[in-house]
């Protein structure tokens, strides 16, 4: 059906001539980015407190969305599609967080007759409905974590789906990732406990305060698998991300290939992250998520039916430029890809800038920032939308930019990763580079000896 409307809004040039870009920070700057390499105009929306983000600035058109609630702003959907009526756009890229993953927005979209970057509304339905997905998914074979087979009513039912599956559990949003609405409980007391605040949590994060409840894993590795489907039914894998340094389940350092994942396992991960792609009827980027035990047996987490922020390093590994690839595949192109062509060259690693006192147990750190040093050579990418002057508001997630490098193999990745922190200096506020300076010198993570609670015990 979007490729109806494409044909007929475009007359058959599939192409987008202009994109309307429904984020903020680093990610529309991103996106941004990707469209003018192929030569499509891009709007940008702000709010009140955005003004000065660089997105607006480096977009060909801009439009005010509201104030600096994100509920009043980019979590409002009326005013974007007003924004991309009143500017013409052919399309919108949701980015990462906020909208992305809602299937109102896509299917307002689809209503309004512009394209969603991204999946259809049904399949995020499919894959954002935690029970019917857990239910597909056994039927396929495909391993799951023991839990709820359906959304908690009251913090009495989680308690008896904890005692079924047994203690520790782990309470999970429904309406979205990134770590919001999670928390781990170790019996009835702290569930009780844990499912209020949770679901707290998950209302402010998306704007739904539904949750689930799976069996806690012990010291798992938190492995994803960056995948591509066309409108065509066609799918490749772009290898895995590992992702298990993290705190409070916020990722903090990502990196591709992972040490832990040897190339038979690559591959029945790869081909498993293909059967549930296929089975949500997914197109478009996305990224479906395991916990792996050290024997790697391997369980499904959720589909992240998105761009993920950790992306950069998929793409500096495999040179597949993901964004670009979004945009193609909404246009109704095939992909021009084949799991054959992709193969793994050296290994790219991430940190998360974060404009948090890693000393004040990570608290937000906001203000305005007097200078920036940015380091640079051989490997480095950074993606983000500060710049001298800028103000770090209170609003919106820490995530400030991500430094991003590109090395041979892991120990030459980490000794880049360790030069480009020591020359990178952001003056006015607190950030997390020099804590990254002390985990990237620690022996257990230059050993990949990690998982999920590596920073809790460091």
């Amino acid at each position: 059906e979007q490729l109806q409307i494409a044909f007929k809004n475009f007359g058959g040039n599939m192409l987008f001539k202009s994109i309307l870009i429904a984020n903020r920070g680093e990610i529309a700057v991103r996106v941004i980015r990707a469209c003018k390499e192929m030569g499509i105009k891009t709007i940008a929306v702000f709010s009140d407190a955005d003004k000065d983000s660089l997105h607006v600035k480096y977009a060909d058109d801009a439009v005010h969305i509201g104030p600096a609630l994100s509920r009043k702003s980019y979590l409002n959907i009326d005013n974007i599609i007003g924004a991309a009526k009143k500017t013409n756009a052919d399309a919108i890229h949701p980015g990462y967080g906020f909208l992305s993953e809602n299937f109102n927005f896509a299917k307002a979209c689809f209503d309004n007759h512009i394209i969603f970057i991204g999946p259809s509304a049904q399949s995020i339905a499919k894959a954002g409905d935690k029970s019917a997905a857990r239910q597909t998914l056994m039927d396929l074979g495909i391993p799951i974590i023991p839990g709820s087979d359906d959304i908690l009513s009251s913090s009495d039912m989680a308690c008896k789906v904890a005692d079924t599956v047994g203690y520790p559990v782990i309470l999970k949003a429904a309406g979205g990732g990134g770590g919001r609405g999670m928390r781990i409980a170790s019996n009835k007391e702290e569930l009780i406990t844990a499912f209020s605040i949770a679901s707290g949590e998950a209302k402010i994060a998306f704007g739904n305060p539904d949750i689930y409840l799976e069996k806690y894993i012990e010291k798992p590795r938190h492995i994803e698998i960056q995948i591509l489907g066309d409108h065509f039914g066609n799918y490749i894998h772009l290898a895995e991300r590992e992702c298990s340094i993290q705190l409070r389940y916020q990722k903090l350092i990502e990196e591709s290939p992972s040490s832990f994942v040897d190339e038979n396992f690559r591959v029945k991960l790869g081909k498993t992250a293909i059967r549930i792609a296929k089975a949500f009827d997914y197109t478009n980027a996305g990224t479906m998520e395991f916990l792996v035990d050290k024997n790697k047996n391997f369980y499904f987490m959720e589909v992240n039916a998105r761009v993920q922020v950790e992306h950069p390093v998929t793409e500096l590994v495999t040179g597949v430029d993901i964004v670009q690839q979004q945009i193609l595949i909404a246009a109704g192109e095939k992909l021009d890809l084949k799991q054959e062509d992709i193969h793994l060259n050296g290994w790219s690693m991430e940190c998360r800038i974060n404009a948090t006192d890693p000393n004040d147990n990570f608290m937000p750190s906001p203000g305005q920032i007097e200078s920036i040093l940015f380091p640079g050579g051989p490997g480095i990418r950074i993606d983000t939308h500060i710049h001298d002057k800028y103000m770090v508001t209170p609003f919106y997630d820490s995530l400030i930019g991500k430094l991003i490098v590109w090395a041979k193999d892991r120990p030459a990745a980490i000794n880049r990763m360790s030069r480009a922190l020591s020359e990178f200096e952001i003056k006015g506020i607190e950030t997390t580079i020099g804590f990254y300076k002390k985990v990237f010198k620690n022996d257990n993570f230059q050993k990949g000896d990690i998982d999920t609670h590596f920073l809790e015990r460091i």
